[in-house]
């Protein structure tokens, strides 16, 4: 491919990216940030856990998201009572042609909104591992395979204990990023009001391009340049979790992969075949942050996840060679 090609290639995913994060903002005032992040996130091929307080958008998100692309879309009630064949499928005996056959679960969709996932059993929880990790199922010993782009969408409450169980870490190394919505300001929640108080905008989005668009964008951003200056940044920030005192538990090969995926993903969404610094400075928090354990000693001291890795980050040197 030649260096026009790739920047045609950078320019037709930033325009594209910002017709769909456009298309979304029309349902979601106010959180652009959120927008980007969860973009990022399809682009990066990952999957995203949306936590926080119950009535701020985290259904309506997804499903905006499923809406702006012309794609298939599952949604998953997540119960205490909810049984893995509910999310995956089952195989049932056929009559009238005297055979098995397998009907497909909600997680055969481009788009799957896991809503209050927290609220399932681990064993139905961990019925979804396979497809996260590896785009397939398999069910009485035949594996299917998932259609591609493919994305788990879960929502959690933070605030619900009772009958609620905790993701394991196993589970949330899984999702590429976790996120919050939050509240929105003053003059967003107004508009809230106004544009959705006697109308349900969502019904009326449009996609705005294909879940083929949406494959070739995520090819287009595997093909982002990093260089080798870039990925040992990310291997010293690796090791550097891994040996701070105030964490537990440093990010696994599968988080640094996953910060550099979504790191060129964020360089394509504007404009650029190379990924810089910032890429991955502006990323690390929601990629990284759910994957950290802190130990117990930080906590007494109001140390988090979070803030212990910007610590680690404002003392990593910045690579200055960046094409």
């Amino acid at each position: 491919m030649t260096s026009q090609q790739v920047d045609e290639q950078a320019a037709t995913f930033a325009e594209l990216f910002s017709a769909i994060a456009g298309n979304i903002g029309r349902v979601i005032q106010g959180k652009d940030d959120v927008i980007e992040l969860m973009l990022l996130c399809l682009m990066a091929e990952g999957h995203l856990l949306i936590e926080d307080v119950p009535g701020v958008g985290k259904t309506t998100l997804a499903k905006a998201l499923a809406r702006s692309i012309h794609c298939s879309f599952g949604r998953i009630q997540f119960t205490p009572d909810l049984l893995p064949s509910d999310v995956v499928g089952i195989t049932v005996w056929n009559r009238e042609k005297s055979a098995f056959e397998f009907r497909h679960g909600p997680v055969f969709a481009n788009i799957m909104l896991g809503d209050e996932i927290n609220r399932a059993s681990p064993k139905t929880q961990s019925a979804l591992l396979e497809s996260m990790a590896e785009e397939q199922v398999t069910v009485d010993g035949t594996t299917y395979g998932l259609s591609s782009p493919f994305m788990v969408i879960a929502t959690q409450n933070p605030i619900e204990h009772e009958g609620t169980y905790p993701l394991p870490e196993s589970q949330l190394d899984r999702f590429l990023m976790r996120l919050g919505v939050g509240y929105p300001g003053r003059s967003d929640e107004l508009d809230v009001l106004e544009t959705h108080g006697d109308h349900n905008t969502l019904i009326d989005l449009t996609p705005v391009v294909t879940a083929r668009d949406v494959t070739a964008m995520m090819a287009a951003a595997r093909s982002i340049h990093i260089k080798k200056s870039l990925q040992l940044y990310l291997v010293d920030l690796a090791e550097a979790t891994r040996n701070n005192r105030q964490l537990a538990l440093g990010m696994s090969p599968r988080a640094t992969l996953s910060l550099q995926r979504a790191s060129k993903a964020r360089a394509a969404s504007h404009g650029r075949d190379f990924v810089i610094p910032d890429d991955i400075k502006a990323l690390a928090e929601p990629v990284l942050a759910h994957r950290l354990i802190v130990t117990p000693e930080a906590q007494l001291q109001g140390i988090d996840a979070a803030s212990a890795l910007q610590s680690i980050l404002g003392g990593l040197p910045v690579p200055r060679d960046l094409q």
